[in-house]
């Protein structure tokens, strides 16, 4: 039985705490690590280590920071194979989605490699006799990044990457389910010549994120989560005085206008529906077809692509998307399923009780499909997280943005169509923070910003791209006049001054 440890001033340990959770195989539903569930002296460790490292590190000039992260990302791509393999095998992904959760992430460290650009301040010469006044970016001290199931990889590697570069001390909190990936990130991070400590790793469920919000020396936390959570960690950080990004559930919506390219929507929708099995806050789990017409072509191509579909294990080269990531996930999934049953939705595909030939313990879940389904169901207004896809029906582009933006969630949404009028319209009215025009997932590149709107974000600032930047340092404003200078008889106190 493998074991999974907290990595703390450079070196695994056990920690003190007791408890104990568990690290399933979904492919076999076999428990194949204990992963320690820390709280207080963990992160009471972790905090020191990275308050010693930190001052030296924010010391370092910003080229010889990036140089530091210039090595650990020719490291993540060196052990890209491994950490997808890792990766894989705790979460279920497939190969090809796990390697996409490293290369997500490594894009992101390759946009904060250019930290001597992004940290320059500003500057306004002569704003009166002899004055000059500029800015410049701190870093905040000791940072806290709180990371799901998911993207193991990915995600810590959108939060520790522009807040190392910007100079902080980092503590990396991952999903208890899949811990091992984040281990490794802090031990190449040291391989690539990090001080000692100023990445640290501590594991846990509940107990350790409260300790973490209450913590004082944490400046700042990075959260991504359930809403409900993650509406949480904004309450209570906040309430301690710490910057907040929060990033919460969705439940993401496509639209297919009656002209759209229906073979090139179908294939967008599936994988975006049921790639990585649904368990991805930019999924597209609502399909909005706009005319009849439009739906009853939309189900017929939808049921053909799903009955396509090859569920299988990790590994399996042919697979499009491999088990749930617990056995408790998958009754969470299947409680919704039997929800949108008893509310009157109708269930035209019924992904329960697949089997993968030579793995019965594993947590599989086919491709489900509901039409007909209703705004007021509550299968509809919760996110469900997993390979199922609800589809409703309206009659006019107007219609569907009302639909879309009416609902709590406004992470991300696509449109179909090949009208440049309709796709402008749909851009600049409709209530959602990330939009893609005939694009499925509409996660933006590394030097952009990932974030929703309404209860998918809480927060004024972006995951990566220039807001990270903004989000990890503090700006100081300094007003500089010299003696000597032109207009130095003259005198400044506020509310009147004197020129000469």
């Amino acid at each position: 039985m493998r074991a999974v440890f907290h990595y703390i001033a450079g070196r695994q340990t056990p920690g003190s705490s007791p408890g104990r959770g568990e690290v399933f195989e979904p492919a076999t539903g076999e428990v194949q690590a204990h992963v320690p569930l820390g709280g207080g002296p963990e992160l009471a460790a972790a905090v020191q280590a990275a308050l010693a490292a930190q001052p030296r590190w924010a010391q370092t000039s910003a080229q010889r920071r990036t140089q530091v992260l210039f090595r650990f990302k020719a490291l993540l791509e060196q052990q890209l194979e491994r950490l997808a393999q890792l990766l894989s095998s705790e979460h279920g992904k497939i190969l090809a989605d796990a390697r996409g959760d490293v290369q997500r992430g490594l894009e992101v460290i390759d946009f904060v490699c250019g930290a001597p650009q992004l940290l320059k301040g500003e500057y306004s010469q002569g704003v009166g006799p002899g004055i000059d006044v500029w800015s410049q970016r701190q870093p905040l001290g000791v940072v806290a990044g709180i990371t799901p199931f998911n993207f193991p990889a990915m995600i810590p590697l959108w939060m520790l990457g522009p807040a190392i570069a910007a100079g902080n001390g980092f503590i990396l909190k991952p999903s208890e389910r899949t811990p091992s990936v984040a281990v490794e990130l802090a031990a190449l991070l040291e391989e690539a010549g990090a001080p000692t400590g100023l990445l640290n790793v501590v594991h846990g469920d509940r107990a350790m994120v409260e300790a973490i919000l209450a913590e004082p020396a944490i400046k700042a936390v990075s959260f991504v989560g359930s809403s409900a959570v993650a509406e949480h960690v904004y309450a209570a950080a906040a309430a301690t005085g710490k910057r907040v990004q929060a990033m919460g559930g969705a439940k993401n919506h496509g639209l297919v206008m009656p002209d759209a390219d229906l073979e090139q929507a179908v294939e967008g929708i599936v994988g975006a529906a049921f790639g990585s099995a649904g368990e991805r806050c930019m999924a597209l789990p609502v399909i909005v077809a706009i005319g009849a017409d439009t739906a009853v072509a939309l189900r017929q191509r939808l049921k053909a692509a799903m009955a396509g579909l090859r569920v299988g294990v990790p590994t399996d080269p042919d697979a499009d998307y491999g088990p749930l990531v617990t056995a408790a996930h998958r009754q969470r999934v299947e409680h919704y399923i039997e929800m949108g049953v008893a509310e009157g939705a109708e269930l035209v595909v019924d992904g329960r009780g697949l089997s993968v030939p030579g793995h019965a313990g594993g947590f599989f879940l086919g491709p489900t499909l509901f039409d007909h389904v209703q705004a007021g169901m509550r299968s509809y207004q919760e996110e469900i997280f997993g390979p199922v896809l609800q589809m409703l029906r309206v009659q006019t582009l107007e219609e569907a943005i009302a639909l879309v933006s009416a609902h709590p969630y406004g992470n991300g949404v696509a449109l179909f169509t090949r009208s440049g009028d309709a796709a402008r319209r749909f851009v600049e009215q409709v209530e959602v923070g990330m939009v893609g025009i005939n694009v499925p997932i509409p996660v933006p590149v590394a030097h952009h910003g990932f974030g929703g709107w309404k209860r998918s974000a809480f927060g004024d600032l972006n995951l990566y791209g220039t807001d990270s930047m903004r989000f990890f340092t503090r700006t100081r404003i300094v007003t500089q006049r010299w003696s000597g200078a032109a207009g130095s008889g003259s005198a400044f106190v506020m509310p009147t001054s004197k020129v000469d």
